[in-house]
């Protein structure tokens, strides 16, 4: 549970400074917002079902949990790693006009790879946990 809250805390922060910066790759920008954003919908509604006791203890749901957490996992790794090469390109690009947009974007792949940190530890638990049930 505790998890939950991490995830949606950077996750929302990944959406928000993906949003806002820029990346010349509409694609790229694209599959990175498509993997917060369905990240962030994924966690919220699991977290609710949750609280709503709607799991009811039931080897489905740790499943269905296990499952969501490796997707998500793949899903932000791939968007991370996307984010990092193309900060990493535009940074090479001397010119000072863009420092505040390479900023956000810094901002942006440090919060990606801290989501997939976050996501890759509660896959650990939840594959645990399902392996045990």
């Amino acid at each position: 549970l505790l998890f939950h809250f991490h995830l949606q805390i950077f996750g929302g922060l990944v959406w928000i400074l993906v949003a806002s910066s820029h990346v010349p790759d509409p694609m790229l920008q694209g599959w990175v917002m498509f993997v917060s954003v369905f990240c962030f919908v994924m966690s919220t509604t699991l977290l609710c079902l949750y609280l709503c006791g709607a799991h009811g203890g039931s080897r489905s749901w740790v499943t269905l949990d296990a499952t969501c957490q490796v997707i998500a996992s793949l899903f932000y790794l791939s968007a991370a790693v996307l984010e990092a090469f193309f900060t990493y390109a535009a940074g090479l690009v001397p010119d000072s006009s863009v420092a505040e947009v390479y900023r956000e974007n810094i901002a942006a792949v440090v919060f990606a790879f801290l989501a997939t940190l976050v996501y890759v530890i509660h896959k650990v638990f939840s594959l645990l946990r399902w392996k045990s049930s």
